[in-house]
């Protein structure tokens, strides 16, 4: 029978924080086997759950805490890099995985998408396929089947995020519908009726606190107790757990002291002081465990942490004892696999599978090597080891701190290595996702899940599982581990996402091919529509493992604008493998690679640029330069010595990338010195910043020198990108060198823009008008200044999205926004 959510195996994550280990971790081990409460909270994205309850309920209470994402955060602002969807999504499902490794719980999400900032739960509801995403909880809940749900928000506007109320709306209604046996039949799983739905109550301000102390039927936790096993207090592993995600720039304090929160019951029965009131959460609720209760309680009185193999005998006891209960209870194999995981913790087993590179060519042999290590002082024989299906008798015991290992060849798995939310064809809201058991887990597959052990303690078998792993040396994280990938012979990757022909000339396509297999040879060959001519149409290539190479093919566009796609491929030994592998590495968390088709976006426009030698600030990061560059510019990045001591005025134009006055202290030092280089008659353009002070103060604020007049920026935003544009269309900005029309607005992608200004100084012009459906138009989306002899724009649309993404329109005004200097 499959388990319910297997346990998830830290073992092979190093890249993140180190989890609670050594004697804490064990104690809390054996303690929580006696502790038979689940809790499952939901929220919406990465980073809204609350992980000081969190740490409490499965670090401190035992209980089994699960946090249920809908979302992975695809639509999320990236303050480390410039991945943007489904590669922000990869990141950001590992920061949350860190952060539970740190927390405790275990982590699931949804087939929905962050789509983006959404202000009404109509219109998440209506963009997400809500029967889908509603089954999807109803399926966590029916599978984890936990005691009480939690929700992050209330399901009202007063969440601000559309899909936080969604997921509020959607949490209730799977409340009900999993004990609904006429509810999802095609699950296959019994119905489940949680006892007990609450709403943690928000407390961000003195405001919401006072609030939610006066609701009714509500219990009050004190989240920032003390640990002494732990030696933190929940508030301060919330701390360490929520600066995993960095990539929104979450770092937080590690509170210490009192913190109330609140907890309102929605539906079941009313509580008082406990949210498990009227649950028994020990082994009472399963039949004929009495005695494996008395043994797990005697291991834990009789732990002694520094020599806890001494309990393992009665580990193996109650072992037995739970193998002769009813195999199909839900409680009996969790706890069996919590079991197990004890014993080898107890027994000091270092038990590891490894290869010696990261990556092996699907159906190619593969060395694999078993190490076992007996660190402890008990009576281990490795019996078995096994991979691909096979059992290899090994028969050795494990003799005190001496390694045993062995060495397999084998063939690699056929199938590639691919996270299985991007193994199919994905929308903008929807994952395709063909079997629901992959929602078991919230990442992976691993290459493969069949390698692992028989080992023999005090003469009692016990089978490991262990994943394929590459273990290494990084010289300045040191030893680092990343899951074995399975790739194909070769993979290609056309140079840029979108390559723009802004008039009918010729332009180089640079593809690069990488091959993953020793002494490959092969030809790459592109692909376009009729009308689009590729020259030469193949070239070969030979190289070794891990070598690339750079191929120039030549794209003559049509004469007529339009949109095309680009399509590479490799072929080898006569199989075609058309195929992109990108990895996100960042020091924070393991390498991820996912493999997508090897296409590109050709556009063929018009568009006219007068400035050509730009200067670009880089903040948080962005793909901006490189589209610039598609423009015919010639792109400089400007460190910070250049913005301090270089001659700025050799430049036509200044871009300031996505939030550099917020993450760069020497652009706010040196923002005199770019004012001045536009007074000088230079073009200064400024990209999208956010207001200082944080959302729940709730007033704008104003950005210190961002422009030389003052800005007041705000949180507003314009999310629905097809929403409507009024422009200055006799504006000098809007005809010269391109004429903008309404169509210039069309096929933009996510959102119009985000933290728009609020109040300007009057010397500002405003170019755009624009507002989501029943709100007031915006005007703060751009605004511009002659400056001296020079020209000032502040822009916050989104052109981080719109111009990687080979939007003509956005091409076209931007371009207009870079001549606006020399066009005045």
């Amino acid at each position: 029978m499959r388990p319910l959510f297997p346990l998830l195996l830290a073992s092979f994550i190093a890249h993140a924080q180190p989890n609670l280990s050594g004697a804490s971790r064990l104690r809390l081990s054996v303690e929580k086997l006696n502790r038979l409460g689940r809790v499952l909270y939901i929220a919406a994205h990465p980073d809204d759950e609350n992980t000081a309850f969190l740490a409490l309920s499965s670090r401190g209470l035992l209980y089994r805490t699960a946090y249920l994402s809908l979302t992975r955060g695809e639509g999320g602002q990236n303050l480390i890099g410039s991945e943007q969807g489904e590669w922000m999504g990869l990141i950001r499902t590992q920061e949350l995985l860190a952060a539970r490794r740190i927390d405790g719980a275990e982590q699931y999400f949804s087939r929905a998408i962050d789509f983006g900032f959404s202000k009404t739960a109509e219109e998440t509801l209506t963009k997400w396929d809500r029967e889908k995403v509603l089954g999807d909880v109803v399926y966590v809940i029916r599978r984890f089947q936990p005691d009480i749900v939690v929700l992050r928000f209330s399901g009202t506007p007063r969440d601000g995020h559309g899909q936080h109320q969604a997921s509020s709306i959607l949490g209730r209604e799977a409340f009900a519908a999993a004990a609904d046996p006429d509810k999802y039949p095609d699950q296959k799983l019994p119905p489940w009726q949680t006892k007990r739905i609450f709403l943690n109550l928000a407390s961000f301000t003195r405001a919401m606190e006072q609030e939610a102390e006066a609701a009714a039927n509500k219990v009050t936790l004190d989240l920032g107790a003390y640990d002494p096993v732990l030696g933190y207090s929940f508030g301060e592993i919330a701390g360490i757990s929520r600066s995993q995600h960095r990539s929104q720039a979450m770092g937080a304090r590690e509170d210490r002291g009192s913190q109330r929160n609140y907890f309102q019951v929605l539906a079941g029965a009313p509580v008082s002081k406990d949210l498990m009131e009227g649950i028994d959460a020990t082994w009472a609720r399963v039949p004929n465990s009495a005695k494996v209760a008395a043994l797990l309680a005697k291991a834990a009185k009789d732990l002694n942490d520094r020599a806890p193999e001494k309990i393992v005998p009665t580990l193996l006891e109650a072992r037995r004892e739970l193998q002769s209960l009813d195999q199909s209870n839900p409680f009996v194999i969790e706890k069996l696999a919590d079991l197990n995981a004890a014993i080898l913790q107890c027994a000091g087993l270092f038990l590891d599978v490894s290869a010696a590179r990261f990556h092996a060519v699907a159906g190619k042999p593969l060395d694999v090597a078993f190490t076992a290590i007996n660190r402890g002082g008990l009576d281990v024989k490795l019996a078995l080891v096994h991979i691909n299906g096979k059992t290899i008798p090994i028969d050795k015991p494990l003799v005190r701190g001496q390694a045993v290992n062995h060495i397999a060849t084998e063939n690699a798995p056929a199938v590639l290595t691919q996270p299985y939310w991007l193994a199919h064809q994905k929308s903008d809201t929807m994952y395709d996702i063909r079997d629901l058991r992959d929602l078991d887990r919230p990442d992976g597959p691993l290459a493969n899940n069949t390698t692992g052990f028989t080992i023999a303690i005090n003469g009692e078998p016990q089978f490991v599982q262990r994943p394929i792993l590459h273990r290494y040396v990084d010289r300045t994280y040191g030893e680092l581990t990343r899951p074995l990938v399975v790739v194909p012979p070769a993979v290609v990757r056309i140079g840029e996402k979108a390559t723009l022909f802004p008039n009918g000339k010729p332009r180089e396509v640079a593809v690069q091919v990488t091959a993953m297999d020793v002494n490959t040879k092969g030809i790459v060959k592109l692909f376009a529509p009729a009308g689009w001519k590729i020259t030469p149409t193949e070239l070969p290539f030979t190289l070794d493992a891990a070598e690339q190479g750079t191929l120039k093919f030549t794209v003559t566009p049509p004469a007529a604008e339009q949109t095309a796609t680009l399509k590479a491929e490799a072929v080898v030994d006569g199989k075609s493998y058309g195929l992109t592998m990108t990895t996100v590495d960042y020091p924070h968390i393991p390498p991820q690679s996912a493999f997508t088709p090897a296409e590109a976006k050709l556009v063929r426009a018009d568009i006219a640029v007068l400035s050509k030698n730009i200067g670009y600030i880089m903040g948080s990061g962005d793909e901006v330069p490189r589209a610039l560059e598609q423009l015919g510019c010639s792109v400089t990045i400007l460190t910070k010595e250049a913005l301090a001591q270089e001659d700025l005025s050799r430049y036509d134009a200044i871009v300031a990338g996505v939030r550099a006055f917020n993450t760069r202290a020497d652009v706010r030092s040196n923002a005199r010195r770019l004012h001045d280089y536009a007074k000088n008659g230079g073009t200064f353009v400024v990209q999208y910043n956010v207001m200082e002070g944080g959302f729940f103060g709730g007033n704008p604020k104003l950005l210190e020198n961002i422009g030389p007049y003052p800005i007041m920026l705000s949180p507003g935003r314009v999310t629905v990108e097809e929403a409507p544009v009024e422009f200055a269309a006799t504006h000098a900005l809007m005809t010269r060198p391109n004429r903008i029309t309404a169509k210039d607005f069309d096929g933009w992608i996510q959102e119009r823009g985000l933290y728009f200004a609020s109040a300007w100084d009057p010397k500002y012009e405003t170019l755009f008008e624009m507002h989501d459906p029943g709100e007031k138009q915006l005007k703060g989306g751009t605004l511009y200044a002659k400056y001296g002899k020079g020209a000032y724009i502040f822009t916050p649309l989104s052109w981080f999205r719109q111009l990687p993404a080979g939007v003509p329109g956005a091409y076209r005004i931007f371009a207009n926004f870079l001549s606006a200097g020399r066009a005045q």
